[in-house]
């Protein structure tokens, strides 16, 4: 109560300002537009939902075969890597022209947004298993499919409940971008509607209505996770695997082949479904426009320019979300009771989408970067701090018995026993946040700030400019990936000491 009378306070102090709705406000819009609210929810939520369960179901088989047929892994994580990295906002305008009327473009991005925030930390569970359970198995006579299904299975179960958790308010925000593309119905169409008319109260009605709905996926998910999740059997403690090493000739081996795996297979869409080159372009288009052609001096030039001014929002709003989240979980675990706090502001922050609240955020904190980098470590902490949350909790009750014998304080057992058992979470959830912060960029400036790479591909889509969109697509996928590996690296420093279970052999 006390929040909801600080909350109206403050919205009757800036009465006028464009900024804030109290919840009166909130509710008297909702009880005079709830016919028309409700049909659009109903739309949004049914283009989630189908997207979800696509994304998910894709990002279970695929981890189970990278597991089952180790030497495919790579190229699955690179692959979806690519695949999440491409933005939205760019790709939305693309996939309406390709599917044309309908909602394909919706389910297709609510697919996209939710696949590799599974894929990644489910992953990381299912590697995430005692050397004595896959041991005892092999002594069985067991194979690869055992193991994966009676030992790695049970592992990852709480590493993919962290994952669908943080995938509810991901498609959702899919979802949404996809209706900004041109669909007929939804709490997006409402949404851009509202923007335009500078309506705050059906800006926050809209963005409460998505907050809610958001909140009680993830909640409910949660509650399952729990039924299903009676805790880790006993571990016996064993001395670490030794961590392989991989020659650098190799690994960049590997890179330039995936790299032409991924251009042959563009031109090979493109071309096996005879998509017209006008919005449709080819690897050798953009490189055509970019390096080749006459104005590729001025086109780089554009590009270069937009790409930096959000390089320069999205480094400093990335690491922010990634060391506030993983500060605020370790909070959380040395004081219990400030979960009670933290999480339910935490959730509600993440649930509101980013596409409602980055013009009032940018409103505020004005159109540099500020508002920018703020909007992107929203984006980043939610993440982090809830696959953290869950990442501090798999310490093996063994090693929480040694601690206990000693009376070490809580802090102790967070630095030398928790932590290290968060890292593989942690280091999910940075692979993951990658895309997550440019996405969060692009999408504020697309909306909001008239500057960098949104702008420049919100002008491109507006007057069809598809070498130029395109361009930027490649531009931004380019820089996600290099920065994903970047992550990698570190990750593989670090898991060689406290997690060579995690590397590949």
């Amino acid at each position: 109560m006390a929040v909801l009378l600080a909350w109206q306070f403050a919205a009757t102090l800036l009465a006028g300002s464009f900024l804030f709705a109290g919840p009166i406000e909130i509710l008297r819009y909702l009880l005079d537009n709830h016919a028309a609210l409700g049909r659009a929810l109903l739309a949004t939520v049914q283009t989630a939902a189908s997207g979800y369960l696509w994304g998910n179901a894709v990002a279970i088989l695929l981890a189970g075969l990278a597991l089952l047929l180790p030497l495919s892994e790579r190229p699955i994580r690179i692959l979806s890597l690519v695949i999440f990295c491409l933005p939205l906002i760019a790709t939305g305008p693309i996939l309406r022209v390709l599917y044309g009327p309908g909602i394909g473009p919706q389910v297709t991005l609510a697919a996209l947004s939710v696949f590799y925030t599974t894929l990644v930390p489910l992953l990381a569970g299912l590697r995430a298993v005692p050397r004595v359970w896959v041991d005892m198995v092999q002594s069985y006579g067991r194979g690869r499919w055992t193991t994966l299904a009676k030992v790695r299975v049970l592992a990852s179960t709480p590493y993919l409940i962290a994952g669908l958790q943080i995938a509810a308010p991901a498609a959702f925000l899919g979802a949404l971008i996809g209706e900004f593309t041109g669909a007929e119905r939804g709490l997006g169409i409402l949404t851009l509607q509202a923007m335009r008319r500078l309506d705050t109260d059906a800006t926050w009605a809209i963005a409460s209505i998505a907050a809610v709905t958001s909140i009680s996926v993830y909640l409910v998910i949660g509650q399952l996770g729990r039924l299903l999740w009676k805790g880790a059997p006993t571990t016996l403690l064993a001395p670490p695997l030794k961590a392989p090493r991989r020659h650098w000739l190799g690994s960049v081996a590997g890179v330039l082949g995936l790299t032409l795996m991924v251009l042959l297979l563009w031109q090979g869409v493109m071309d096996v479904f005879g998509l017209n080159r006008f919005f449709a372009k080819r690897p050798y288009d953009i490189w055509s426009f970019l390096v080749t052609g006459a104005e590729a001096e001025a086109h780089r030039e554009t590009l270069l320019s937009a790409l930096g001014d959000t390089l320069i929002t999205v480094v400093p709003g990335f690491f922010a979300g990634l060391a506030l989240g993983g500060a605020l979980a370790a909070l959380c675990t040395l004081m219990p009771r400030m979960s009670g706090v933290l999480l339910p502001v935490a959730i509600t922050l993440r649930a509101v989408p980013i596409v409602t609240t980055a013009p009032l955020i940018v409103l505020w904190l004005g159109r540099g970067p500020t508002g920018v980098i703020t909007i992107v470590a929203i984006m980043i902490f939610f993440p982090t701090l809830i696959a953290c949350l869950h990442g501090l909790k798999q310490v093996p009750k063994a090693v929480l018995d040694v601690c206990e014998s000693y009376s070490a304080p809580r802090w102790r057992i967070l630095v030398h026993a928790r932590i290290p058992a968060a890292l593989p979470a942690f280091f999910a959830t940075a692979r993951i946040a990658v895309p997550a912060a440019v996405l969060a960029a692009t999408v504020a400036e697309w909306l909001a700030t008239g500057q960098g790479m949104g702008h420049l591909m919100a002008l491109a889509a507006s007057t069809s400019d598809y070498n130029m969109l395109w361009s930027a697509v490649v531009a931004l996928t380019l820089v996600a990936v290099i920065a994903h590996f970047a992550v990698a690296l570190a990750e593989q420093v670090v898991f060689a000491r406290y997690a060579p279970e995690q590397l590949q052999p």
